[in-house]
């Protein structure tokens, strides 16, 4: 689909869809598989690459907003509002739309979400510089060999996730690792108290400190939250336990207050 300096690449299942779903980083529009399978298959939704990842490739090097990429999106499907599930960088975009164009998300499910502009902790930035070095280098091959070796996705590597997590990262281009053309934006975490959207917080109790961070401050911010942590899961649970992500969001939908009848 034509946007804005980039050709998104969008899977979508049945009309007017009611649920989509935004991918973490290094990730693609596959690694919804397990999950979109795994939730009912008469469920209209839609999945895409965002801008960079995957088939979804900018034509020009220019700042953009992944934001305001799915404002473009749903505008132009001509989606009055929708049913949002984003999963770490895909969840902090989530959380940033919401609190934009709150009248564009019905509901929210997050699953262990980053935020926009998040202060990463020295911890992270020792992991992560190494992959960003090689990957600048030109050793894309060592880069992704770190990104899955990292303790983030410890717990995924020893569940049935472990292959489509491997997969997904084999097929990660690592640009954003070299540069990454996201305008900047102010901090999230300091305007936490404006999301007031119905939400779904799933987390892992394996996952590394600064998402733990960031679930507690939504936990305490948000003005309609419900959590669900799974102190045996890590950072990618809907990977290593699709069904029981399925049957929480399936829940959480079904539980929803229905519009008034005018």
């Amino acid at each position: 689909m034509p946007a804005p300096g980039v050709d998104l690449n969008v899977c979508q299942r049945g009309e007017t869809p009611s649920l989509l779903f935004l991918h973490g980083f290094a990730g693609d529009l596959h690694t919804w598989d397990g999950l979109w399978q795994a939730l009912d298959e008469t469920l209209p939704a839609l999945r895409y690459d965002m801008r960079g990842y995957g088939e979804s490739v900018a034509r020009q090097n220019a700042a953009f907003s992944h934001a305001d990429d799915l404002l473009y999106l749903l505008d132009a499907l001509e989606i009055a509002s929708v049913d949002l599930v984003g999963v770490s960088m895909g969840g902090g975009i989530a959380v940033n739309f919401a609190m934009d164009h709150p009248q564009r998300v019905r509901n929210l499910v997050l699953i262990s979400p980053a935020l926009v502009a998040w202060e990463w902790s020295e911890e992270w930035q020792s992991l992560w510089c190494p992959v960003a070095e090689r990957a600048r280098s030109g050793a894309l091959s060592e880069a992704r060999d770190l990104w899955w070796q990292h303790p983030l996705f410890a717990s995924t590597r020893e569940s049935k996730g472990a292959v489509p997590l491997q997969e997904s990262i084999m097929r990660f281009s690592g640009t954003q690792w070299i540069r990454d053309y996201q305008r900047t934006a102010l901090p999230d975490v300091e305007r936490l108290h404006l999301l007031h959207t119905r939400t779904l917080l799933l987390t892992g109790g394996r996952d590394m400190q600064d998402f733990k961070l960031i679930a507690d401050l939504l936990e305490v911010s948000a003005g309609s939250l419900q959590r669900i942590d799974r102190p045996d899961l890590g950072h990618l649970l809907y990977l290593e336990d699709a069904n029981a992500c399925a049957d929480a969001i399936r829940c959480f939908l079904q539980a929803a207050p229905r519009p008034a009848l005018s």
